[in-house]
């Protein structure tokens, strides 16, 4: 099987000057026990390391909580972890040939390249209705605090 990873495959961790990290979905042939830890549905993000592995953020919204219903919010929040170093077992570093590069990911935007992927993914997981609808998924920022009194 072909690894399929963008050519301008994100190095390191994002900071404030190259804010892009890929995102992923597990290949066909991906071991059982990382598919068993990510679990079906999961937005995958990270990027390559020197060494040729991949270090992953995973969101799976094990807790189900609503504001992570579709697999764009999911995604947003493994960025957010992943950009900010956040403390989270939701991560790991793993062989490339575990999962597919499909897009990339940055503070404003998620871009899907490779929407085909996304779907085969999402449809193994029973989680065709949060897929999103265009391959590019803008943010909006959150409404400003309410002032009280």
């Amino acid at each position: 099987m072909s690894l399929m990873l963008g050519q301008d495959l994100p190095l390191g961790r994002p900071d404030a000057d190259s804010s892009r990290s890929a995102l992923f979905v597990p290949s066909q042939s991906i071991k059982e026990e990382l598919l068993q830890t990510i679990r079906k549905g999961a937005a995958v993000v990270g990027f390559g390391n020197h060494d040729r592995t991949l270090t992953i953020y995973f969101e799976s919204n094990r807790f189900n909580d609503p504001a992570l219903a579709s697999w764009a919010q999911k995604a947003r929040k493994a960025y957010d972890r992943l950009a900010e170093n956040l403390p989270t077992v939701s991560k790991m570093v793993c062989d490339p040939e575990n999962f597919e590069q499909v897009g990339y990911i940055n503070g404003k935007s998620i871009n899907v390249r490779r929407m085909p992927s996304l779907l085969r993914w999402l449809e193994y997981s029973d989680a065709l209705d949060s897929a999103p609808t265009e391959e590019v998924v803008l943010w909006t920022p959150p409404p400003p605090p309410k002032k009280i009194g």
